[in-house]
């Protein structure tokens, strides 16, 4: 076998350019989540310029911060999470599109966002044999990685919503609805340190749930008192939100997640 077909032939290892899952991680994925909730209803709400409005301008920043995620060679903390938080209000406003401009309602868009969840992991099974993150090694599995956690933070707002939302919803409220997805989050945690379940698995149920916790904290801080929230002002927490995620990558080492087989750093 020649060198280059020897290189053909071994699985591409190294450093990837997906952030390394750590509980610092999940911390700055939540506080993303919650950002994407209140940053979402500034611009559809507080703005006025609606959910359509919104969509297509969150569309746009997405679609502009994943080619340049996918388009770099190397793991840039700030792009990376650029792109975490854009997922986040586009799957606010897209949700909230689909649930009540268009009156598919809570249920119905969360069965649809699932619907297209589910195909998206398994097309991406069925066509590169894994969805784990660190196997992550081309553009076309970066590809069904951002698509997949698009999908996902947008079921997670449909979700939060359908969950808390006494209007069409089961009206558990933003603390109630906080409170059952944080249990549903601790069980993943609970059964990932206590069983031999599949961590590829509980990495993607993790990340779906935390969208609605993050959804539902941040519905609990801008909504209005009559509607069970905080009524604070939805530009104050999204900057408060701001500064605590750019202070959490600049202070905290970011590192990529290793791909399989690579050497521990």
């Amino acid at each position: 076998m020649s060198t280059t077909e020897h290189a053909q032939a071994q699985p591409h290892t190294g450093v990837g350019k997906i952030a390394e899952v750590t509980f610092w991680f999940w911390v700055i994925k939540i506080a993303a989540t919650t950002l994407g909730e209140t940053g979402g209803d500034a611009v559809t709400m507080s703005m006025n310029l609606g959910y359509l409005a919104g969509t297509a301008i969150f569309a746009t920043l997405f679609l502009l911060a994943v080619a340049a995620q996918i388009s770099v060679r190397k793991f840039h903390p700030f792009l990376f999470w650029a792109v975490i938080i854009a997922t986040t209000t586009v799957g606010t406003t897209l949700a909230d599109l689909l649930d009540r401009s268009l009156g598919i309602g809570y249920l119905g868009g969360s069965a649809i966002l699932l619907a297209l969840l589910l195909g998206t992991l398994a097309l991406w099974h069925r066509t590169m044999g894994s969805v784990s993150v660190s196997d992550i090694s081309s553009r076309k599995a970066e590809i069904f990685y951002w698509t997949t956690i698009l999908f996902s933070q947008t079921l997670g707002t449909a979700l939060g919503d359908w969950m808390a939302d006494s209007a069409g919803g089961l009206g558990l409220g933003y603390e109630g609805g906080a409170l059952l997805f944080a249990a549903g989050l601790a069980l993943v945690v609970a059964v990932y340190w206590w069983t031999k379940a599949s961590h590829t698995v509980l990495f993607w149920l993790a990340f779906i749930l935390t969208r609605p916790l993050g959804a539902t904290v941040g519905d609990l801080l801008d909504k209005p008192l009559s509607s069970g929230g905080l009524a604070l002002s939805r530009y104050t927490a999204s900057a408060a939100l701001g500064a605590f995620i750019l202070g959490c990558v600049l202070v905290i080492p970011q590192r990529a997640e290793r791909r399989n087989g690579s050497p521990p750093r």
